[in-house]
């Protein structure tokens, strides 16, 4: 029943990304708010993976259809609903862990001194203490990137 559900939540779990390095399709083309920052401290911390019902739900289904294929008549349908529900229990937890990813926790300190605490995926870039980065800021959402020094016009 497992394997069944893999897939699904394989597909669930690369649709909702933190990754720096991943920009969805409503920020593309938006203007959005840059700030200068020196990083403070970077730590690793696990972003809880979530539970939309789809693993739930497909489990479920997997299970409940497994568990009435196992006997008929009456004892089919109890087994089934056992077997659904059983199968909704492994989906969410598939799904959970299916949907965790491993970021960091980036302090920043700003030009005019204030902090802010960004938490991302891990990206391609690594981050330090004395980093000189940029917080690009689009609605809701902020993401730390390492500036780019640009070298001065003659």
């Amino acid at each position: 029943m497992k394997t069944l559900l893999l897939p699904v939540v394989a597909l669930i779990a690369a649709c909702a990304t933190s990754s720096p390095d991943v920009i969805q399709r409503g920020d593309a083309q938006r203007l959005s708010q840059v700030q200068d920052a020196v990083v403070v401290n970077v730590r690793p911390v696990v972003v809880d993976g979530s539970q939309s019902g789809i693993g739930g739900a497909a489990g479920a289904v997997v299970g409940g259809v497994a568990g009435s294929g196992a006997s008929d008549g009456r004892t089919g349908v109890v087994v089934g609903v056992i077997g659904a529900v059983v199968g909704a229990v492994a989906g969410n937890a598939i799904e959970r862990a299916g949907t965790r990813e491993q970021a960091v926790e980036i302090i920043v300190q700003l030009r005019n001194g204030e902090r802010r605490a960004i938490v991302q995926a891990q990206g391609s870039e690594v981050f330090a203490p004395g980093d000189q980065v940029v917080l690009v800021s689009t609605g809701s959402t902020t993401r730390v990137t390492k500036a780019q020094s640009v070298a001065p016009r003659s």
